[in-house]
């Protein structure tokens, strides 16, 4: 039997299991030692790692490829992976990296310099003949990048246009994941259905809004996975996926919606916690509409009762945020802000003195997706905040991938306001991709709302390039101070991650960066 066979056989298992009801267990021993059956918040967008923003299929990704650097398990701490070693010039603009000797992309072809130098010219040169098959949402990542050069066969060189102080732990985040060239040039813009890198799984099949399967890399480089398979499953409604779990049809959760974790507080399940840079917010369209005003953005933030959301929404799962910055930063953290305090009175004054009282808004809600926690029912609580103060807002609801398709273009012309959230690898991320006058949807960035304060801009270039962390530091909370009192965004929440498995799931651990690693995880 092959393994897509196999796989198939799992998931008809696994729905008869759910059609006979919670208590199934027969159906439970069909499901095969070995191949682990993951429950997903969504279809996947695209599995080409230049290609996607989400961390739904993040987490894919991150099991079929491999990057010159990775993150240290358990932190965000960059160490090497596809390079043993790497050397940086005293001004900080060059990067010269060694390859790891004997690697082979899932194709058979070979992983070498040429192919590390083919990655970032297709998604950073124009005229690459491989750059039209993007398109390249996070290639800010990589701006700072002037020039990739083959040293020698298995030694590549990064000139940089300046010191970019984000730049190893950005190869360390999907976007800098390695594609074989090999399966470009044969699959051209199809390459995101048709996967082939060096990580601990290889791609399988993709049956769309069914599975993606991957299947074990016996020839590993970090050593060969325990698991036989994994099949990924896009579940979007969060009770159906809470019921798949509890009948036994997946066997790992990913997002367990707040008030279903009680139902998993005891054997068979263990609830996995982990903290993490992660920032739940609503964008404000500051170009156009009611929230152009500086006041009606800060009525906003008055207006919604974040701690309610987060304790009765969300369960405690999460903290209320006071910023764009997430906590888990440490260093980089303003600890002085304070989050906007609910106060229905300010936020009626406010909105008063703009003259903006009975404002209609249209406010884009996603039914699931990455990091959004319990969406609807987020929406539905500041919806009813919003119209306590005076405002009509009118809710419209989304699939994930139709949210970003929507919103990611930019709400001018649109929506008031949208639900979005973010989970990055550094302080510079969030805010120089969705903050900066220069990130506006038109120019490439994902400011959906279209906010721009010059001083936010020159602290957001100036602490990229700060070799210093104290200085860097400084900076990022020099514009934490100002972007907080701008309220180009209502800041809601900041949350702990949490996944759930069944006793049949070994070795099994979240990481900080909220991606998935399974390369160690077990199933008998």
């Amino acid at each position: 039997m092959t393994l897509p066979e196999l796989t198939r056989r799992t998931m008809m298992a696994s729905t008869a299991a759910l059609a006979l009801g919670l208590g199934a267990a027969p159906a439970l021993a069909q499901t095969p030692e070995g191949v682990l059956i993951v429950g997903q918040i969504a279809e996947p967008k695209a599995l080409d790692p230049a290609a996607v923003t989400a961390v739904n299929d993040f987490r894919i990704l991150m099991n079929v490829f491999d990057g010159l650097v990775r993150y240290k398990d358990g932190t965000l701490e960059v160490e090497p992976a596809l390079a043993t070693e790497w050397t940086i010039s005293e001004d900080g603009t060059v990067y010269t990296f060694s390859l790891r000797e004997g690697v082979s992309f899932h194709d058979g072809t070979p992983f070498d310099a040429a192919a590390v130098k083919f990655n970032f010219d297709r998604m950073l040169d124009e005229s690459h003949p491989y750059h039209d098959t993007g398109p390249f949402p996070l290639a800010f990542f990589f701006s700072a990048v002037e020039s990739v050069e083959v040293v020698d066969p298995m030694t590549v060189r990064f000139t940089l246009n300046g010191p970019y102080a984000p730049f190893l732990s950005n190869l360390a985040y999907p976007t800098g994941l390695l594609v074989s060239p090999a399966s470009v040039e044969t699959h051209g813009a199809e390459v995101g259905r048709n996967p082939s890198g060096t990580g601990p799984f290889k791609f399988a099949e993709w049956r769309s809004n069914e599975a993606v399967v991957v299947e074990a890399n016996p020839d590993y480089w970090d050593g060969a996975p325990e698991l036989q398979a994994v099949v990924f499953r896009p579940i979007t409604d969060a009770n159906t996926r809470t019921a798949e779990m509890l009948a036994g049809g997946i066997d790992l959760m990913v997002e367990v919606p707040p008030v279903a974790l009680s139902q998993f507080a005891a054997d068979p399940y263990t609830i996995h916690e982990q903290a993490g840079p992660h920032v739940w917010f609503l964008i404000l369209n500051a170009k156009e509409g009611p929230f152009a005003d500086k006041r009606v953005r800060q009525a906003a933030n008055y207006a919604i009762n974040k701690e309610a959301i987060v304790n009765d929404v969300l369960e405690g799962t999460a903290e209320v945020a006071a910023g764009p910055t997430p906590p888990a930063f440490a260093w980089a953290y303003n600890e002085a802000l304070e989050p906007y305090p609910h106060d229905p009175e300010k936020a009626r004054a406010l909105i008063a003195e703009a003259g903006a009282e009975g404002a209609e808004l249209t406010f884009y809600v996603t039914e699931g997706g990455s990091g959004m926690l319990d969406p609807v029912a987020m929406g539905t609580a500041i919806q009813a905040d919003l119209n306590a103060v005076g405002f009509d807002v009118k809710i419209e609801t989304y699939e994930w991938n139709t949210f970003l398709g929507e919103v990611n273009p930019g709400l001018e012309g649109k929506a008031d306001m949208a639900e979005m959230a973010w989970m990055t690898n550094d302080p510079d991320t969030l805010p120089f991709l969705a903050l900066r006058t220069e990130a506006w949807p038109d120019k490439g960035g994902f400011n959906s709302g279209y906010y721009s304060n010059p001083a936010v801009d020159e602290l957001l270039e100036a602490a990229r390039v700060a070799t210093d962390q104290d200085e860097r530091a400084r900076l990022y909370k020099e514009m934490q101070v100002i972007v907080q009192e701008d309220a180009p965004w209502v800041f809601v929440a900041n949350w702990k991650q949490n996944a759930v498995t069944n006793d049949r799931v070994g070795n099994f651990a979240l990481q900080p960066s909220f991606f998935l690693l399974l390369h160690d995880v077990t199933k008998n």
